[in-house]
């Protein structure tokens, strides 16, 4: 089973209590792919968390990429979120990790 880091890089960045996860899809192909794989549904149900509002999606065709934003996934951001990872730089790993489905994959490979 082939998971995002097979097709993307994925970096994140904060601002307040929010997480911002960049998708960056390697080539014109995986940004096809990833764009009919990644809702914003799909990146909100991995992971799982509660949030202060939904995810939000934006598509930059142009660069290869996809933004999503996790309102309050931070719990508190950088300087007042209790957890370890207060930027979210390793929630990235979690998405690289996600499997994509297969009936997806059938199509572009």
């Amino acid at each position: 089973m082939r998971t995002v880091d097979d097709y993307a890089d994925v970096r994140t960045g904060d601002k307040g209590d929010t997480l911002i996860l960049d998708v960056l899809a390697r080539d014109d192909a995986a940004y096809e792919l990833l764009s009919e794989a990644l809702t914003a549904e799909v990146v909100a149900a991995h992971y799982a968390l509660d949030l202060t509002g939904p995810v939000v999606r934006r598509l930059l065709p142009g660069l290869r990429a996809l933004v999503f934003v996790l309102p309050g996934a931070l719990g508190g951001g950088v300087t007042g979120s209790p957890v370890l990872d207060g930027h979210g730089k390793a929630l990235s790993y979690h998405l690289l990790g996600y499997h994509l489905p297969s009936r997806r994959l059938d199509a572009q490979e």
